[in-house]
C-alpha cells in the first residue's frame, strides 16, 4: 500500500499473512519523486522514443481537419452535413458516417430498410419514433448516448433551434439504406 504519509509498505508472506516492510518505507511523495528524477534522466540524454511508420495498406488515418464534410442532397443551406467515414449509404456493405444538425432543423418522418446505430458524438440530439412530426415531443440525447433505429421504423430528429452548437452523430450500419419518407408530398427536412 502507498499512501501520502510515511506509512509502511504492506505485503503478504507466502502463509498468507499480511505484515508491514520495516526496512522498506515508501511513501506516494518518495515514489512520485522518483520517477521524476527518472523521467528527467532520460530527457536529458538526449534519446527520444520513435514509433514506427504506419503502414497504410494496414492502418487508414484521417485526421479531423482532413474530413470532407458535405450538404445532404436537397437540404437548405447550413442546415445539415455528412461526412461519409467508411463505405456508404447506397453502397452494399456497412457503412459508418458522420452526421451534423444545425440548431433548427429537423428531418420529416422517415424509415429505413436496415437497423441504424448511432452514436452521438457532441451537442445534443433530438429524437422521435412515429409518423407524425411533433417537435415538441421529441427526447434530447447528449453527447455518448446510443440510439437504435430498427429498421422499417418511422422515426425523426435532429437539433432544436437555440442550441449553441451542432448536434455531431456517428452512424453505422448495413447499407443500401433505402430511406423511405412517411409523407413524400412533404419536404423531407424542416425547420423547427
Amino acid at each position: 500500500m502507498v499512501s501520502d504519509k510515511d506509512e509502511p509498505v504492506w505485503s503478504v508472506t507466502e502463509g498468507g499473512v499480511v505484515t508491514p516492510h520495516d526496512d522498506v518505507c515508501l511513501t506516494r511523495r518518495t515514489l512520485m519523486l522518483g520517477m521524476l528524477v527518472g523521467v528527467l534522466q532520460l530527457a536529458g540524454s538526449g534519446t527520444i522514443a520513435r514509433a514506427s511508420a504506419i503502414n497504410p495498406s494496414e492502418t487508414q488515418i484521417t485526421l479531423p481537419d482532413a474530413i470532407k464534410w458535405t450538404t445532404w442532397s436537397g437540404a437548405p443551406p447550413h442546415s445539415g452535413e455528412m461526412a461519409t467515414l467508411y463505405g456508404g449509404l447506397d453502397k452494399p456493405g456497412p457503412y459508418l458516417v458522420l452526421m451534423k444538425w444545425y440548431p433548427g432543423y429537423m428531418s420529416a418522418p422517415h424509415s429505413y430498410a436496415t437497423d441504424r446505430l448511432s452514436l452521438v458524438m457532441s451537442g445534443t440530439w433530438w429524437v422521435n419514433s412515429g409518423a407524425d412530426f411533433d417537435p415538441d415531443s421529441t427526447v434530447p440525447v447528449p453527447a455518448g448516448g446510443f440510439v437504435r433505429r430498427v429498421a422499417g421504423t418511422p422515426h425523426y430528429d435532429g437539433a432544436k433551434s437555440g442550441a449553441k452548437q451542432p448536434v455531431v452523430i456517428a452512424l453505422f450500419g448495413i447499407a443500401p439504406v433505402q430511406l423511405k419518407l412517411v409523407d413524400p408530398g412533404k419536404p423531407n427536412w424542416r425547420k423547427i
